[in-house]
């Protein structure tokens, strides 16, 4: 079920034995995954990296450079790569890499330069480094219903966004205007709903992610635009 965004909220969150519990076994998991790639320098954003994890919690992974591909591909031999993808979530945006593995875990790295405020998206939501996560570090984010996660040592705080843009960008360390264009386009799909991405091709076993952004953007302009 889609999360909405929620107005005026606030309210303090303990966690009981089985949160806690599910929130270690989650986090094991990123570990496991984080450590294979830590050359790479990745972070886990998301509830993982905040805490407030649910049964159906996706562990996600980003780089926040263009990564050798088949030196990443490689660290997943053992476990098994599911799907690869290049997407482009509007034809302004970055163009990505994705990939998915067979126990679930998703990584995503640019495969285009990208601009400072592509990468903040994924702090705004929260996010951590290895070493923060080997020291079983939480930090604040935002999640999809724009209320702000705070951990604290009981479990965490939820609070409305709406009107404290400056604070929250403080405090996550972005600018306010990734705050403002995430809290836009956060209300806007709640108004009208998903409206899909410009470009979400999968890539078949025997293509890399560099041959196949070649193809792409000798066809489209807009991909080119962002190579």
């Amino acid at each position: 079920m889609k999360e909405k965004t929620v107005p005026f909220h606030r309210r303090k969150v303990v966690y009981n034995d089985e949160n806690w519990r599910l929130l270690s076994k989650i986090r094991s998991k990123a570990l496991t995954v984080m450590e294979r790639i830590s050359e790479f320098q990745p972070i886990l954003y998301g509830s993982v990296a905040r805490g407030d994890v649910h049964k159906g919690s996706d562990i996600d992974f980003f780089i926040d450079h263009i990564p050798e591909t088949y030196l990443l591909e490689m660290a997943f031999d053992d476990i098994g790569i599911k799907e690869r993808h290049i997407i482009q979530a509007t034809p302004w945006h970055l163009v990505k890499g994705s990939i998915t593995l067979f126990s679930g875990e998703t990584i995503t790295f640019p495969i285009t330069e990208s601009k400072v405020k592509e990468i903040e998206f994924y702090y705004f939501g929260g996010a951590i480094e290895f070493e923060d996560l080997k020291e079983d570090k939480r930090v604040p984010g935002v999640d999809k219903r724009l209320i702000l996660i705070r951990p604290t040592e009981e479990g965490h705080i939820e609070e409305d966004i709406t009107g404290r843009e400056a604070q929250v960008s403080k405090l996550l360390n972005v600018s306010i205007d990734i705050v403002r264009e995430r809290s836009q386009v956060l209300n806007r799909r709640d108004r009208i709903g998903r409206t899909g991405v410009y470009l979400n091709r999968r890539l078949m076993l025997d293509e890399s992610f560099e041959q196949v952004l070649k193809e792409i953007s000798d066809k489209d302009s807009n991909v080119r635009r962002r190579g």
